[in-house]
């Protein structure tokens, strides 16, 4: 998932942002631990459809907004997610922003939300139709692949599907990999029948979907218990103590939220109501 981040020692002086407050009490307010001249983001430059170098990923477009909200221009830090992500980056000061974060990590200090979305199982379309929960007996001996470590797993393991499912390790790190990232490894094999069905966090699951070629039902998990959560809001990362620059950035994301929401939506994100597990209609979420 989801991601998720990092940000700056030295910086420039403050210089004049389009906040809600006045440019006085911003220059005021604002920690001098941030640089205000440039949004300065932590970001992988191969994880889509999150992000990537060429700055075409979802997270890249919103950090566009963010950027043209504050009038300043984008300035990117990329490191490959995995372990020490946020010690290397946000840690450093290298950069001011994580654009995705799970809500509430004791990684970083987070935004408001921005998003709710859950895992969902893809499955191709025409077969295994209409399948909405982990203990669908249809399930049962279907080879379903899963990245090792997720919440999933642990589902799985309550309802009997551990024997058959094929539990895919994070390679972050591991240069031979053949795919961008394992979520692209796991649809692809569910494109070439290696596996038949998959459960995958959902921001990823609907546009890696639509990109494999082949027709692929994606299908929310909005049924299972509370525990493990299948669902989680996601808001945006900065360092701990920097209250203000969370302040500033809560006020972007509600003026910015339709133009937010339209770029998720372009790139098939699930977005789930805030209030009940059931999907959001346009200008809900």
């Amino acid at each position: 998932m989801a991601h998720a981040f990092t940000q700056a020692h030295k910086f420039a002086v403050l210089c004049a942002l389009s906040m809600t407050v006045a440019q006085g009490a911003a220059a005021q307010h604002l920690p001098d631990t941030v640089t205000t001249d440039v949004l300065r983001v932590c970001g992988d430059p191969g994880n889509m459809p999150f992000s990537e170098r060429k700055e075409d990923g979802f997270e890249n477009k919103i950090a566009a907004i963010i950027a043209d909200e504050l009038k300043v221009k984008v300035r990117y830090y990329w490191l490959t997610q995995g372990p020490g992500f946020v010690r290397n980056t946000l840690g450093t000061g290298l950069c001011d922003l994580v654009i995705g974060q799970a809500f509430g990590s004791d990684l970083v200090q987070t935004t408001n939300p921005y998003y709710r979305s859950t895992y969902t199982i893809v499955t191709r379309a025409g077969e295994l139709d209409g399948i909405a929960a982990l203990d669908d007996p249809r399930l049962k001996g279907k080879k379903v692949g899963v990245i090792a470590g997720t919440p999933p797993v642990n589902r799985m393991g309550e309802v009997g599907l551990v024997s058959s499912m094929k539990a895919y390790a994070p390679y972050a790190l591991d240069p031979s990999r053949k795919y961008q990232t394992v979520s692209a490894e796991v649809i692809a094999d569910l494109a070439s029948k290696d596996i038949d069905a998959a459960v995958l966090w959902g921001p990823a699951a609907g546009w890696l979907a639509k990109q494999s070629g082949t027709p692929m039902v994606v299908t929310p998990l909005l049924k299972e218990p509370e525990r493990p959560p299948m669902a989680y809001r996601i808001a945006m990362g900065v360092r701990l103590g920097e209250n203000d620059w969370k302040r500033s950035l809560n006020n972007v994301l509600r003026k910015r939220r339709a133009d937010i929401e339209k770029v998720l939506r372009d790139f098939d994100v699930p977005l789930l109501d805030e209030d009940d597990n059931k999907l959001a209609t346009p200008g809900e979420q």
